[in-house]
């Protein structure tokens, strides 16, 4: 974890500062919120006009920890948080349309999990958003494999915790969606896409975008379950109309299997 024992220059450690403040007699001027160390003060890092450190300090925070971590390469998993785990079917109730994909994202998880072990797990380390569903399938399949994966999650309005399959140490929490993406992007060398909703559209969306602009190479971007993008997504209208080109719908391709998606990547160019 992060620490400061590679310092070189020789002043005071700003830990030591935090406990001696804490130490120093109980006044009207100490107790005061302008005596505060300035980047103890929560109410004075929440201020307005602290976005832009904030922003930095929500970028630093999870590249910092994952650089220290090893972490070179990720597979990211995105699909929807409403697709039930087998555990969660077993009520005698109607199967969920879509449960398949959960089943379908827990295998490629532990299979890509699996082939990181030859880089002592620091190579295609699965990324999820760290929630429930095909978020928690990934998780869970890298975590039954015996390796680490990372958990992207979000604050958001109603509760919500991550799942218990990310590992604890690369388990991260945002508050600006647009930090979170780069996240999950910045190290990929494969986008996996399933089943999802709005949120998991949005990610989709940007992510072909930086590809297809050239703001991000390209890579393996797999969609699973063509019944259901070709559903969702009429690609062809695009092309018809003008607002896309026939090449762009090469940037991506569909899968059904695990075994499938991991057949492409292997078979991609690393970066």
């Amino acid at each position: 974890m992060m620490s400061d024992d590679h310092r070189s220059h020789p002043f005071r450690d700003s830990h030591q500062d935090v406990e001696a403040a804490h130490r120093i007699p109980d006044t009207a001027q100490t107790r005061a919120p302008a005596y505060r160390l300035a980047f103890t003060d929560s109410d004075f890092m929440c201020r307005e006009e602290l976005r832009p450190v904030r922003l930095q300090l929500e970028l630093l925070k999870p590249q910092m920890v994952m650089d220290e971590r090893g972490i070179a390469s990720t597979i990211v998993l995105m699909g929807s948080a409403r697709i039930p785990a087998p555990e969660a079917r077993d009520d005698g109730g109607p199967d969920h349309p879509l449960a398949r994909h959960y089943d379908e994202a827990r295998k490629l998880a532990r299979l890509m999990t699996e082939k990181s072990a030859a880089s002592y797990g620091r190579e295609n380390v699965i990324v999820t958003g760290g929630g429930p569903g095909i978020m928690e399938a990934g998780n869970r399949g890298a975590h039954e494999a015996g390796g680490q994966s990372i958990g992207l999650n979000i604050v958001l309005p109603h509760e919500q915790a991550p799942n218990a399959w990310v590992s604890p140490d690369l388990c991260f929490n945002f508050h600006y969606f647009a930090i979170r993406k780069m996240h999950f992007l910045m190290r990929a060398r494969a986008i996996c896409i399933f089943p999802g909703g709005f949120g998991t559209l949005d990610e989709m969306f940007e992510s072909l975008t930086l590809i297809q602009t050239g703001r991000m190479r390209r890579v393996p971007f797999l969609l699973f379950g063509r019944d259901f993008w070709d559903s969702v997504i009429n690609w062809q209208a695009l092309v018809d109309a003008g607002t896309v080109s026939a090449a762009d719908l090469a940037l991506f391709r569909y899968v059904e299997t695990a075994e499938e998606a991991v057949a492409i990547i292997d078979a991609a160019e690393p970066a």
